[in-house]
């Protein structure tokens, strides 16, 4: 049984929700505020915290950092917020999707579900990855860079995975959001772009010259660490 934390500093939202995800099996912990959920996060070590973007004292995105520092841990922003700039900004911090409000709690349900399906889901081929520098070991969900240790949240790995194990492929959007986020993220093909400058910003020596993944303007994305 899947564990999930809710921090909110909406009460009666928080009741409602948990109540409701109770009953579709998952086990449930809430927190009123960033403070708390921190609190919360240390002591129940949940499997997938959902959070609030504005929240007094400590907002969503505080939160968000503080919890990065420590674990990679699948985290769904719930916010209200909805022009690019945010939307960049909780990316770059580590959030694994977004739930614009209003939300129907079916598709919160949808997109919880997804975002754990996406953590289990184990690379269909043992052993590593290589290309130069930069080696992904699957068995143990590692990135190394120059044999140092590369931080990548669940998405982001699952990203570099695909594009890897196709290297030389031409990739679309398309394509690579049904490999990794699933096939109700189809409208979403935005993510692939803003994952895509994550991934080369933790990657890249020379982010005018990628050595790895390749832009081929109006088709998609490629990976090859010729550059070829």
């Amino acid at each position: 049984m899947a564990v999930l934390l809710l921090i909110d500093d909406d009460r009666g939202l928080l009741q409602l929700l948990a109540e409701f995800l109770t009953r579709q099996g998952y086990a449930m912990h809430t927190a009123d505020g960033g403070r708390e959920g921190l609190r919360a996060f240390y002591t129940h070590h949940p499997d997938l915290i959902v959070m609030d973007v504005s929240m007094p004292e400590k907002d969503g995105w505080e939160t968000l950092k503080a919890i990065r520092d420590m674990s990679n841990v699948p985290v769904i922003m719930l916010t209200a917020r909805t022009d690019e700039a945010d939307v960049l900004h909780g990316f770059s911090l580590g959030a694994d999707d977004y739930v614009n409000k209003p939300f129907s709690f079916a598709q919160l349900l949808a997109r919880i579900n997804a975002v754990l399906n996406r953590l289990g889901q184990s690379p269909s081929d043992e052993g590593k990855l290589c290309a130069g520098a930069l080696e992904v070991n699957l068995s143990q969900r590692r990135v190394t860079l120059n044999g140092a240790v590369v931080a990548l949240t669940p998405t982001e790995f699952k990203l570099l995975v695909a594009l890897m194990q196709r290297a030389g492929e031409v990739l679309t959007p398309e394509e690579l959001v049904r490999d990794v986020w699933g096939p109700q993220y189809a409208n979403e093909i935005g993510y692939v772009r803003r994952y895509i400058w994550h991934l080369r910003q933790k990657l890249e020596p020379d982010l005018e010259h990628p050595q790895y993944i390749h832009n081929d303007r109006g088709f998609g994305y490629r990976f090859s660490a010729s550059g070829e």
